[in-house]
């Protein structure tokens, strides 16, 4: 008897592991990742122009303009896999990783311009490591930002940007800027630095939206949220993003990219013609 009972609970405990390890492995679940910064394509076609040259970090990629001293755009990957407890590392640097005959921007050519050092892609998207969030200070990832737009416009933007993430989201950011000369809290400036940095008239960004899951770009559909806005860099921005929604289409008239080059044309065409009007918050 002893036996028979000892086999039995045996059996049970194997059928019971076996139950456990199949719904185990069949339960579909979606796990936040890092994928590529690119996965929505190269908006300039950039590659080795010193106007146009391209930049891939671990952290994001760029287009940089060595002619403007900053950055024509930034683009990124955001999910919760970048977000961590790292500290804000305030290391503002030169990117000595540029081609030799480039001038490198230092933290100084922005001291007393009534300009920020504002950052394109955000210090606070990527804490999941010391090393992450440290090279989000690199000078290529800055431009001459107004402070009202840095500091209260932009970053309510910021902001929702990870608050979508915190709601099961991963996203697809484009920023850039465009144009010459911007109001900062001294005035009104072309160029910094003795004309070796642009101050840009305007600062753009693109959001994609997408729910945590695989193959991103094959799962962009006509119903994809995409958020444009487009700001004026001057000092009397107003503090509310929302109002400066606009539409893909608009700003790569202004600035000749193409932005999601990596997503079906026909799609592209209905995506980038809508004006978001979703929530802020």
């Amino acid at each position: 008897m002893y036996k028979f009972l000892r086999r039995f609970a045996y059996l049970s405990f194997i059928s019971w592991m076996a139950v456990a390890c199949s719904v185990e492995e069949v339960s579909p679940t979606n796990s936040a990742t890092r994928d590529s910064h690119l996965a929505l394509g190269n908006p300039s076609e950039a590659d080795k122009a010193y106007a146009n040259y391209l930049v891939e970090k671990p952290q994001y990629a760029l287009s940089y303009n060595s002619y403007r001293g900053t950055p024509n755009w930034v683009s990124w990957h955001l999910s919760s896999a970048w977000l961590g407890e790292a500290p804000r590392q305030d290391d503002f640097r030169a990117d000595q990783t540029l081609p030799s005959a480039f001038y490198k921007v230092v933290p100084s050519d922005y001291t007393n311009s009534g300009f920020d050092r504002g950052h394109n892609t955000p210090s606070a998207d990527r804490t999941g490591s010391v090393e992450d969030n440290s090279a989000t200070f690199l000078m290529t990832n800055m431009i001459p930002q107004a402070p009202n737009n840095n500091q209260k416009n932009w970053a309510g933007l910021e902001n929702y940007c990870r608050e979508l993430v915190e709601q099961g989201n991963e996203l697809y950011i484009i920023m850039g800027s465009y144009g010459k000369g911007g109001e900062g809290s001294n005035g009104y400036k072309e160029t910094l630095a003795g004309g070796k940095v642009t101050v840009p008239n305007r600062i753009w960004k693109v959001i994609v939206v997408l729910p945590l899951g695989s193959g991103d770009v094959n799962r962009i559909n006509t119903g994809t949220r995409v958020i444009a806005v487009d700001t004026p860099n001057a000092n009397s921005v107003g503090t509310n993003w929302s109002s400066y929604r606009t539409t893909v289409d608009v700003i790569e008239a202004k600035t000749g990219y193409d932005l999601l080059s990596n997503v079906p044309d026909d799609m592209q065409d209905v995506l980038e013609a809508k004006k978001d009007d979703g929530p802020t918050q």
